[in-house]
Parts: structure tokens; sequence; C-alpha cells
């Protein structure tokens, strides 16, 4: 549990050392890191070296998101192309094809439960507002 608490922190350090903006969504972004730390069980000196490079491969999808607004095939293979760049990356980071894998699933999985939180967050405001209107 230590292990994970320093992790974090250090993630969180880095975060804001390496994209030099104010945080956005904060508390999901630790989240997703005690997340994906956890999913891959990175040692200190992994985490180290792991996440600036993986702050690295949100920014540039994120990026691509911003320049393929209109264009979703356009954006798919930019995205393609990035996991397929970083997927290499991660793999020299953490030693093999699998746990390289595993990066972009649990980035995935993290994502989808996220979305699944906030459609059931959206839905449980939707019934409050209907029987308060009532």
């Amino acid at each position: 549990m230590k292990r994970v608490v320093v992790i974090l922190l250090m993630g969180l350090l880095q975060l804001g050392t390496i994209q030099g903006q104010p945080k956005t969504g904060g508390n999901v972004q630790t989240l997703k890191i005690a997340y994906i730390t956890k999913q891959l069980s990175l040692t200190t000196e992994e985490a180290q070296k792991f996440w600036p490079v993986y702050f690295n491969y949100f920014d540039e999808i994120k990026q691509a998101r911003v320049n393929q607004k209109t264009d979703v095939l356009a954006f798919e293979e930019a995205v393609l192309n990035i996991r397929k760049k970083y997927r290499d990356e991660f793999k020299k980071i953490l030693g093999s094809n699998e746990r390289a894998g595993k990066v972009l699933t649990a980035d995935r999985e993290f994502n989808n439960m996220v979305k699944k939180e906030l459609q059931n967050r959206a839905e449980q405001r939707k019934k409050l507002r209907q029987k308060t209107a009532e």
C-alpha cells in the first residue's frame, strides 16, 4: 500500500511539472494513476519512467482528438498509430508485450468505468428532478 501511495504522489508531482498547466479533472487523473499503477503492478523505478511517457501518450491522443474533430476515420487512424508507437515505448519500460498491451487495456477499462459512473449519476439526477417536479 505504501508503494502505491508513493508512486501515486510521484505521478502527481510529475504530472504538474511535465504538463506545466493547471490541472483539470485532478480527481479522475489521480484515480486513473492509481488504477493503472495497480493493474500493471508498477515498481517505483518503472513508475518513474512510465508516467512521463504515459502523459505524453495521453497528450498526443488529446491532440489527435482536437485535430480530427470532424473526421472520425482520420481520428481513429491517428489514435491507432499513436497506440502502436507508444506500445513500443511502454514495452521498453515494462519489459514485455503483455504488460505494454495491459497499459492500453487498463486505460480503456478505466475510461469505461468513468463513463458508466457518469451515466449512472446522470440517470440519478434525472430521476431526482422527475420526483421533485411531481
